[in-house]
């Protein structure tokens, strides 16, 4: 989960594993560990990881619930938040998740009710 994850946020922000490792501070081999799988990042670096990406340590890691849609507000999130501030873009993460799990919930009843 983690490796393809990371190999999913590098490719969408069009940068290479050099690129990232030195905006990371590791060495190239150490990031292609990662995006393998063969090795997992630090707790401090996977912290790094998801605020250069802009994600949680949560989606990286795949723990959070509901992952398939957090997922799709993850890509939504990232595709609509150029030019918001940090404290903006925590805002909009948030409304969006609470969104997406109203409309999972509604739809969850209307499927009850047609039963």
């Amino acid at each position: 989960m983690l490796s393809e994850r990371l190999k999913t946020l590098r490719k969408e922000a069009g940068l290479t594993q050099e690129q990232v490792a030195k905006k990371l501070g590791v060495s190239r081999p150490a990031y292609t560990y990662w995006e393998k799988g063969e090795k997992r990042p630090t707790p401090d670096k996977l912290s790094n990881i998801a605020q250069f990406y802009g994600v949680t340590t949560d989606y990286l890691l795949g723990n959070e619930p509901e992952e398939d849609e957090l997922a799709n507000v993850e890509l939504l999130f990232r595709m609509t938040s150029d030019g918001l501030t940090e404290e903006e873009k925590a805002v909009f993460r948030e409304e969006l998740i609470e969104f997406m799990k109203e409309r999972k919930k509604l739809f969850e009843e209307d499927e009850k009710a047609k039963k």
